[in-house]
């Protein structure tokens, strides 16, 4: 995965809520464009806790992710 594909992710309006899968099988999901930071080689990714303040914070480098996957937006 690249710095842009995952900014141009972040940057679409209305904003669409995707999960960051990695190589590992592992994904996290971005349920709000400030929940992740990218930068040149790898990805900030925070997690809320259930009052939706980031509580917990992942690196996930950008050759470990292998796709971006929409999913359903809370309502």
């Amino acid at each position: 995965m690249t710095y842009e594909a995952i900014k141009s992710r972040l940057d679409v309006r209305p904003f669409q809520p995707f999960r960051v899968v990695t190589s590992s099988g592992e994904g996290y999901e971005v349920r709000h464009p400030e929940m992740a930071f990218p930068a040149r080689t790898e990805t900030v990714i925070a997690s809320p806790d259930r009052h939706g303040v980031p509580s917990l914070a992942r690196i996930v480098a950008h050759p470990h992710i292998t796709t971006l996957e929409p999913i359903e937006s809370a309502v």
